[in-house]
């Protein structure tokens, strides 16, 4: 399912429009912790990746130059410890389903900002939800609150 956020305004800052791309409900994920055998978990990337592609290609989410990508994970109700950064290798096959899909051209540093983990309330079987943002309709002095402050003599 995708929507697009409600508009917003903080201050003055409005949110850009953004997205919501849920991969399907008991999806099988990649957590980092596992120890898992490279065959199977390039079995794994394939099935997120083209699940990630399948929502995206049947969404209302258009082609961007640059984005931002949060991910939130549904863990699984039986999951008491929760960290959603663990699943970072099932963002990052999403994500390369969203390039697949054309919705980035690519997901390198110059196009992508995240994808950030977040955690999400528990639903059975899992579940990642991707929020995608589009960075060119974003304020450029607020583009900077989405990326870690620069110290003096820092070279970025």
């Amino acid at each position: 399912m995708t929507l697009t956020a409600p508009e917003t305004q903080h201050g003055n800052i409005t949110r850009p429009p953004s997205w919501r791309l849920a991969l399907p409900a008991k999806t099988k994920l990649i957590n980092a912790n596992q120890t898992i055998h490279y065959r199977r978990k390039a079995e794994l990337v394939k099935v997120i990746r083209n699940a990630a592609w399948t929502m995206a290609r049947h969404s209302n989410i258009p082609a961007l130059q640059r984005a931002h990508v949060y991910f939130v994970i549904h863990p699984d109700t039986s999951i008491k410890r929760r960290d959603p950064g663990n699943w970072a290798p099932s963002a990052k096959a999403a994500v390369d389903g969203l390039v697949d899909a054309g919705i980035l051209p690519d997901d390198d540093a110059t196009r992508l900002v995240g994808p950030d983990p977040r955690i999400g309330h528990p639903v059975k079987g899992s579940q990642l939800v991707l929020w995608i943002t589009d960075l060119d309709q974003i304020h450029p002095d607020h583009l900077a609150l989405l990326n870690p402050p620069t110290l003096p003599g820092d070279p970025r």
